[in-house]
């Protein structure tokens, strides 16, 4: 048995892409394991839990995976209008928000919908859940950020801000939180609700992850990614990762250091190795695979025990080999598509594509290609 982690990542070419990283052997390795043409639109969020992930589309359309047996799980089809954000709580609960300002709460059990709260005037922009799993976060193009109490369902808190907020995380001890506005990130007590710090970047911020409860790792419309410490209110360092803009960052920890994970539009994921506490030091750089995608977000799935066996993997292989060509042809046919259809909407982003609603699961499982 060995150690390891996958990356799934979405892309603007409708596919998801599924990598295994070896992080037991002396020189880490990536090796494909699934390519799959997922939805009729952009993949626009992506999440995982410790079984499943989930992936949502401009589509609409918010599919699973079960991650453990490798095969589509169903579809939940809720939301009038695109997927903007989803996010785990434990392995009971997934939330997700949409540009129909609905922020729902769905069983992992029975996949109902238990919730479906009219959260915002206008999209919802970015959810978080407490790590309690009591109360949530949201920020909606009415310029609102609200607090949510998941007990009752109900608006605990309603805060004003003086412009849209694209992005909202609590830390990991849930003692504050950050907001971000365009450039800006305004970092929030939990107890008084009040602004402790602010930190400008020099780009517009896409992308953020906290590393630890103080750290927090930004990524904007450069190449560029920034290590903050909020409690302090400074910039730490600052390194290139990639060519283009950085569209997601997540991080998990290894032994004593923290990986730091990065997606591009560039079409790379790339694994950075950084020893907290000594934070401005340059990061390693452990491995990285080229999706040839335009990416747009990405997440670690950490199965609960070690991975497969050799002979599994070797059979895997094979599978995801057949699965890569059929990627790279989708891209190469899906491109100018993608393209012609977002044009469509962008004529007229009022009228969403109308797509039969259920809360059931819909669909039999079949296997990822």
């Amino acid at each position: 048995m060995a150690t390891c982690v996958e990356l799934v990542a979405g892309c603007y070419e409708q596919v998801v892409f599924g990598y295994r990283v070896r992080t037991d052997q002396r020189e880490w390795t990536v090796k494909p394991v699934f390519s799959h043409h997922a939805h009729m639109a952009s993949v626009s969020a992506v999440a995982a839990s410790e079984k499943f992930v989930v992936t949502g589309s401009k589509d609409e359309n918010i599919l699973m995976y079960d991650m453990n047996k490798k095969v589509e799980h169903g579809s939940l089809l809720h939301h009038d209008g695109s997927i903007t954000c989803l996010e785990f709580h434990g392995n009971t609960h997934l939330m997700s928000g949409g540009e129909d300002g609905l922020l729902c709460v769905w069983s992992t059990k029975k996949w109902e919908c238990l919730k479906s709260i009219k959260a915002h005037k206008g999209h919802v922009s970015s959810l978080s859940v407490h790590p309690s799993g009591k109360l949530a976060l949201t920020v909606g193009t009415d310029k609102t950020l609200r607090t949510w109490n998941l007990m009752n369902g109900r608006s605990a808190f309603i805060k004003n801000i003086k412009q849209n907020a694209h992005i909202v995380r609590w830390s990991p001890d849930g003692d504050k939180y950050v907001v971000v506005m365009e450039d800006q990130i305004n970092l929030f007590d939990l107890e008084t609700a009040t602004i402790t710090n602010t930190l400008q970047n020099p780009k517009r911020i896409s992308a953020i992850n906290f590393l630890n409860n103080s750290i927090l790792a930004v990524a904007g419309d450069d190449e560029i990614v920034r290590l903050c410490d909020l409690d302090k209110g400074i910039w730490l360092r600052e390194f290139k990762a990639h060519e283009t803009r950085i569209k997601a960052l997540e991080s998990f920890k290894v032994d004593k250091y923290c990986v730091l994970v990065t997606a591009s539009n560039d079409g790379f994921i790339k694994l950075w190795k950084l020893h907290l506490g000594k934070e401005t030091e340059r990061p390693t750089l452990l491995v990285e695979v080229n999706t040839e995608a335009r990416l747009t977000c990405m997440t670690v799935w950490k199965p609960s025990a070690t991975c497969i066996t050799k002979e599994e993997e070797e059979e895997e292989e094979v599978q995801a080999a057949t699965a890569k060509e059929l990627a790279a042809e989708l891209l190469k046919r899906k491109r100018v598509r993608v393209v012609s259809y977002e044009q469509v909407i962008l004529e007229d982003e009022s009228k969403p594509i109308h797509t039969k609603k259920t809360k059931k699961v819909g669909g039999k499982k079949q296997k990822v290609k």
